[in-house]
């Protein structure tokens, strides 16, 4: 059975780091960005099978990143789990498949991304 892969996208070292332990400690192979610009470089030779996206980050900010995502067709279709630290969520990626308000815990984490993957 071949590893599923998640595009984590945070500007937090301790999140990226965290998550990517999450992700490997569960069976999944993890691709990390610090930015939103990173994580569409990583997109154009990159197919995952999810990706969770910080919503407040330098820069590029994850609504525009998300965005960007669902209007390229050969990206829509991946999940995109949005992890932000707001109470107000739907207005920010409104077809996101999931929402992980900060702080979570590494099990609603692997319970979200299965529910989303059908595993």
């Amino acid at each position: 059975m071949t590893k599923k892969t998640s595009l984590t996208v945070d500007d937090d070292p301790n999140i990226r780091d965290y998550l990517e332990a999450v992700f490997t400690d569960n069976g999944y192979n993890v691709v990390l960005a610090e930015n939103g610009d990173k994580a569409l470089e990583i997109l154009k030779d990159l197919r995952p099978d999810l990706i969770t996206l910080d919503v407040e980050m330098p820069d590029t900010s994850g609504p525009w990143v998300g965005r960007a995502i669902q209007k390229d067709t050969s990206l829509a279709t991946i999940p995109i789990v949005v992890i932000t630290g707001h109470s107000e969520l739907t207005y920010i990626i409104p077809k996101a498949a999931a929402f992980l308000a900060k702080p979570f815990e590494a099990d609603e984490v692997v319970r979200v991304v299965r529910g989303i993957l059908g595993e």
